[in-house]
């Protein structure tokens, strides 16, 4: 209808994955606008020049990854796009009763969630996509295929990286959690609010090792080290920079139940953002010190 799509087209032997995006796309529910917006799906050709596509809105930014690559963010820019990015994770965890005309949508869990899944609208509001791994929860119905090293392995959580997950719902929820806390760090990475230089972008874990890890290399890394990407020290001198730091901590901790859930962040980043807007880049240094002491949300919102 003279509009750009982006189509995604899946050779036959995805056909499981298209299949699976399909689905929960299609599921009641799942229009928001930190959500990719799905229009549809179609088989073409036949035999061996069979395709699937499926077709959803564009967005000319492309991904997160994309993005980083080619620019620096100001301090209301990462708040932004880290606040709509968690807005997205949480509405796609939540299990919303009776949606408007449709059924109750489930909780979704995401299982590939990286900057490269995260889309940029032309005003920077993050927009989540690619959920061919994704698994729904449905009281009283087993939740499909979950089979448990799924993902790309660079944004494993140490369970799956282990082999020991359980394979309850909040289980799943808080593996996405564990890579929410590692893009969070891509973003203040490339921000310019600090008192330093900003470095070219880097994925989690490159400077460790390098662009193309093996899975051994992420289990001696994560798991057996327990180490995460870096935090350099002019960012923990920004007041905003540091409880966004601290947030990131709490995403990726190493026990799973202590990771904050994806509802949690969204509040904590509207109220340090917040916070920090009120402080100017140079107000007192009494002004930033009383602010570093605010209380954040609570852990109990955690999952």
């Amino acid at each position: 209808m003279n509009d750009y799509v982006a189509v995604k087209i899946f050779p036959v032997q995805d056909k499981q994955s298209w299949q699976n995006e399909r689905d929960m796309f299609s599921t009641p529910g799942m229009k928001h606008e930190n959500l990719l917006r799905f229009i549809a799906a179609e088989k073409r050709g036949s035999n061996l020049e069979t395709e699937f596509w499926l077709i959803t809105e564009f967005h000319e930014r492309g991904s997160l990854t994309d993005y980083l690559k080619g620019s620096v963010l100001s301090w209301t820019d990462l708040c932004h796009i880290a606040e709509t990015m968690a807005c997205g994770l949480a509405y796609l965890h939540e299990d919303v009763p009776r949606c408007k005309g449709e059924g109750p949508k489930p909780a979704i869990a995401h299982r590939d969630f990286k900057s490269k899944n995260v889309m940029l609208k032309a005003d920077l509001s993050a927009v989540l996509g690619d959920l061919g791994l994704a698994v729904r929860f449905e009281p009283g119905k087993p939740p499909g295929d979950t089979h448990g090293q799924v993902g790309t392995w660079r944004y494993m959580a140490p369970e799956v990286l282990e082999g020991a997950i359980n394979f309850q719902r909040d289980a799943f929820l808080r593996i996405d959690m564990y890579a929410v806390g590692l893009v969070l760090w891509e973003l203040v990475s490339r921000c310019k609010a600090a008192d330093g230089p900003v470095d070219e972008y880097m994925l989690p874990f490159e400077e460790e090792i390098g662009q193309h890890p093996s899975l051994e290399d992420l289990q001696d890394l994560v798991v057996h080290k327990k180490m995460r990407p870096a935090f350099k020290d002019c960012w923990l001198k920004h007041s905003g920079l540091a409880q966004l730091c601290e947030t990131i901590e709490e995403c990726w901790d190493h026990d799973a139940e202590a990771r904050l859930s994806a509802g949690c962040v969204e509040e904590r980043i509207s109220q340090i953002r917040r916070l920090a807007s009120v402080t100017t880049s140079d107000c007192l240094l009494s002004t930033v010190t009383s602010l570093t002491n605010v209380d954040l949300p609570p852990k109990e919102s955690s999952i």
